[in-house]
């Protein structure tokens, strides 16, 4: 199986799926997934996160090797799903019923 991560960060592999380039992609996995497996990629991811952004700070956010964008998106999927894990215990917000918002703008990479 091809690494998709950094070889620092191989313990994320099993999370690498989560490597979405889009917000909207991000939040339809969010609600796809059911909160177990939310919750385990939380415990899996959480702990990584200042290492991860320490590495990432030695990259050129405009030349970031392959490897390192998929880092980066797991890390906003890890920010994507932290509210409903630390704060709704739910993949949707709360009582927001069909209501949805698109983002227009994507972070940078």
């Amino acid at each position: 199986m091809k690494q998709l991560l950094p070889a620092e960060f191989s313990d994320l592999e099993p999370w690498a799926d989560w490597a979405l380039p889009t917000e909207a992609q991000r939040y339809g996995r969010r609600l796809e997934s059911a909160m177990p497996e939310l919750q385990a990629f939380y415990d899996a991811a959480l702990p990584r996160l200042a290492d991860a952004a320490a590495y990432l700070d030695t990259f050129d956010l405009e030349n970031l090797p392959e490897d390192a964008t998929r880092l980066l998106h797991v890390c906003y999927s890890l920010i994507n799903i932290s509210f409903p894990i630390e704060a709704w215990h739910q993949a949707r917000v709360p009582d927001t019923g069909a209501a949805s918002m698109d983002a227009v703008l994507e972070p940078v990479p």
